[in-house]
Formats: C-alpha cells, sequence, structure tokens
C-alpha cells in the first residue's frame, strides 16, 4: 500500500471534499483518511457484492463478524470479551445517543470532557437533559482530564452519566492505567456510570497500550464500550460499529432503547469489519507507520509558525492546533483565507483552536504549511 497516493475523490461525493467543492481550499477537516481500503476488505465486499442478495441479514447470524472481534479485542488489548456481550449498531454516534436514553432519566446531567468531538458535546441538549462540561489539563507536555472537576460534576446527584472519548477526539491523549483508575474510582463513588467512545482506539501512535474502559474491573458492571473498524480503516461509510456490554441488565436495557431508533447495521458493513479484524495486520502497521511520520512533520511545522502551537497526540490522525496567539477574532476564517479548511474549534467546545487531519499524503500536508504560511502561490 502507497500511503502517498492522493485519490481523485471528486466522483465519490465524499463529505470531506464536497464541502469546499470549487474553491482552492484543502479540506483537512472530517475524520477520515483519503487511504484506500486495505485489498483484504475490498476484496470480501466484492465477493459478497457478486452473490447479488442483499435481504436482510442480522448481525446475530453473521458469528464471523461477532468472532471476529472477540479475537481482535484478545489480540489488541488482551481482553476476553463474549460474543453475547457485543451490539452491533450503525454507528458510535446513534450509539451513545441511544445510551442515553437507556440509562437516563428526566432532569439527569450529562458529563463531558472538553474539548471534544461535537456529537458528544450536543447530546445531552438532543436527549432534552442538562450538560456539565469539564476542562481537560496540559501536565508535562500532556493534556489530561482535569479530575477536579470530574469529582466536582460527578458529585451532583443528578450526574447519571459520564460520556468520555478515548484516545481523546481531539486532543489525541490515551488515557492511562491511573487515569483510568482514577475515573473509575470517581464514578462508582458517586454511581455515575461511563459511556467510552474508543472509535480511534486502534490508532494509537505512540508506545502506550488501549485500556477499554469495560475492561477495567471496577467499570466492567457499570459501563458501556463502543468502538468500529471505521476510522482505522477507511469504511465509516458502511455505517458499522459495536458496543460492548458486558453486563446483561444494561445490555437489555440498551436493546431495549433502541427498538425503533436504530436500524440494523448493514451487510456490507459487517463483511468489511470482519475482513479488517481478521486479514489486515500488516497493511494496518503499515498505516500507523505513515501516521507517525505525518504527525511528526505536521507538529514541527506547525509550531515553526508564529501564532500556532501543539502539543503532539499520541494517537489518531487528528491534530489539536492553538491558535490563540494569533489573536483573531475567527481561526477558522483565518484558515480558510490561508486556503486550509480544518475542522472549527468553537465546535468542539474552544474558538481559539481548530483541528486539522493528518490522515493523508505528506503532500497535502506539505501544502497546508505552505498556504498556512503564506507562501503557497
Amino acid at each position: 500500500m502507497n500511503f502517498s497516493d492522493k485519490p481523485d475523490r471528486t466522483s465519490s461525493k465524499a463529505h470531506k471534499w464536497e464541502k469546499y467543492k470549487g474553491t482552492d481550499i484543502l479540506p483537512m477537516w472530517i475524520a477520515d483518511t483519503e487511504f484506500r481500503c486495505a485489498e483484504p476488505i475490498l476484496s470480501a465486499l466484492h465477493k459478497r457484492i457478486d452473490d447479488g442478495l442483499f435481504g436482510y441479514t442480522l448481525p446475530a447470524h453473521d458469528t464471523d463478524a461477532s468472532e471476529a472481534v472477540v479475537e481482535w479485542c484478545q489480540r489488541r488489548y488482551n481482553w476476553k470479551i463474549e460474543p453475547s456481550w457485543l451490539v452491533w449498531t450503525p454507528g458510535v454516534v446513534p450509539a451513545f445517543n441511544v445510551a442515553i436514553a437507556a440509562y437516563c432519566q428526566a432532569g439527569d446531567t450529562i458529563i463531558v470532557q472538553t474539548p471534544n468531538y461535537p456529537p458528544i458535546l450536543a447530546a445531552p441538549a438532543i436527549n432534552n437533559l442538562n450538560r456539565t462540561c469539564i476542562g481537560s489539563i496540559e501536565v508535562e507536555g500532556r493534556w489530561t482530564l482535569d479530575f477536579n472537576a470530574l469529582e466536582a460534576a460527578a458529585a451532583d446527584p443528578k450526574a447519571s452519566l459520564f460520556i468520555m472519548c478515548n484516545p481523546m477526539n481531539p486532543l489525541g491523549s490515551v488515557l492511562n492505567q491511573d487515569e483510568l483508575d482514577t475515573i473509575a474510582t470517581i464514578c462508582r463513588k458517586h454511581g455515575v456510570m461511563v459511556c467510552s467512545d474508543e472509535i480511534h482506539c486502534d490508532l494509537i501512535l505512540d508506545d502506550v497500550p488501549h485500556l477499554p474502559a469495560s475492561a477495567h474491573p471496577e467499570l466492567a458492571e457499570h459501563s458501556v464500550t463502543l468502538m468500529a473498524a471505521s476510522k482505522t480503516f477507511n469504511i465509516a461509510g458502511l455505517g458499522t460499529s459495536f458496543a460492548i456490554i458486558p453486563n446483561q441488565q444494561l445490555r437489555d436495557a440498551f436493546n431495549h432503547a433502541a427498538r425503533g431508533r436504530l436500524p440494523s447495521v448493514t451487510v456490507t458493513g459487517l463483511t468489511a469489519t470482519n475482513a479488517a479484524f481478521r486479514h489486515c495486520d500488516d497493511w494496518h502497521q503499515q498505516q500507523v507507520a505513515y501516521l507517525i511520520e505525518n504527525r511528526d512533520y505536521l507538529v514541527a511545522e506547525i509550531n515553526k509558525i508564529e501564532g500556532l502551537t501543539a502539543i503532539s497526540p499520541a494517537a489518531t490522525f487528528l491534530l489539536w492546533v492553538n491558535a490563540s496567539g494569533l489573536q483573531v477574532d475567527d481561526t477558522q476564517a483565518w484558515c480558510e483565507a490561508k486556503g486550509v479548511g480544518p475542522s472549527a474549534g468553537r465546535d468542539f467546545g474552544d474558538k481559539d483552536c481548530f483541528r486539522l487531519n493528518f490522515g493523508c499524503s505528506r503532500d497535502y500536508l506539505v501544502e497546508a504549511i505552505e498556504k498556512l504560511q503564506g507562501l503557497a502561490v
């Protein structure tokens, strides 16, 4: 696989490229990559499509896909899960909204960390519930949660659910054992459930482990872990993810809340997930190596631009850039005027920042840096 390729996406109607269609703005926003899928995924999809029949397929009957997830969790995280713990969902976003419906009551408060993925920030209000935001703090050149703020928020009797993102989006930090222990202690002390969005968990760039929330002994019976092959293997458009819920009562409540709300996952999504987790280890390792080089280049170059700073993310293909040093009213407008289209920081909870997607050819990163430096013609 040549990750330096720049595929022509003009005919794909990709949301990422449609946003700036007809302009000279380079799209570096939405979190999908510019990498063509691994051949084992494409081969599996071709075989499934050649079958020519696309009737109803229940995930419970696609035991190959479920077993692939079980084996992946064992191999990647040393986490032994049961197939019965899996609930297939058409995406992580509908999944954490279902979790809210399943585990929260009218008047409850949901805790979220900021800055954060916009749909997580929006979820409490969508479900007519209250939201308490806890900030992130920089400690020794690394982003982490403000645990004092989490303790205070969890102590609210109305707080019922903490939706966290690990690895963090957009900050890129990976929670370590001490941090996860602290979250478990605080949330169990105050009776707060945890819903952990771990969609980027297979894109760890530093030599650190990913620790699934529901694998933690204090959280196993009090949490939902959300994962997918979508970000890692660039198959988000196939609408397939999964929740891992060890506790049967919580699983039953989740399934009950999903009735009439969520469609089933797609047969193509199940096929792609199965192939990704079984046959794409080499492609995955090559992608991570390429992303590490992209990250290191982008962090170094961004920090050379006056007014911009960035901390190297331990995971994801996303860089959170602090643009407060520019002292401009609208950082998004500043970037777009330079010819670069990032994700707007205000959508994540910080208007003085923006998020850059480096899951692309290095050539695109070089172009983006030249534009931001004002060197591009």
